[in-house]
């Protein structure tokens, strides 16, 4: 009888497990089935593929964070610690750069209008 309850506790654990995953999950699937159909994939992608990509994806973010607060000051992420991972990877490196400077003249043009907007309201 103590197996059969110690079976039905494990059992419960295990659909916990599952709920919380699940729960998990369904971050980046919007984004990711964009993306998959851009690439050259069906409109509508399998769930299937689109967890396994979203698994890939949050463990590359996770190894990659994980690196990062090893290689900078400790508790803390910088860009210059990402750019330092990515470094050896000219693909990315130059994907993170041009990101970085189109992000930076967003940045100047959102100001200059603040500005422009700030000063004809006077």
């Amino acid at each position: 009888m103590a197996e059969a309850d110690k079976d039905q506790f494990e059992d419960d654990d295990n659909e916990e497990d599952v709920h919380i995953e699940t729960k998990r999950k369904k971050i980046f699937s919007k984004e990711l089935r964009c993306m998959m159909y851009g690439f050259g994939d069906d409109q509508n992608p399998y769930t299937e593929s689109v967890d396994l990509i979203e698994d890939l994806v949050i463990e590359y973010i996770t190894e990659m964070t994980k690196k990062a607060i090893e290689v900078g000051r400790p508790g803390r992420i910088s860009v210059e610690d990402i750019i330092f991972l990515i470094r050896k990877d000219p693909k990315k490196y130059s994907r993170v750069k041009e990101l970085l400077t189109m992000s930076e003249e967003l940045r100047k043009a959102r100001k200059a209008f603040d500005e422009i907007k700030y000063a004809t309201t006077k």
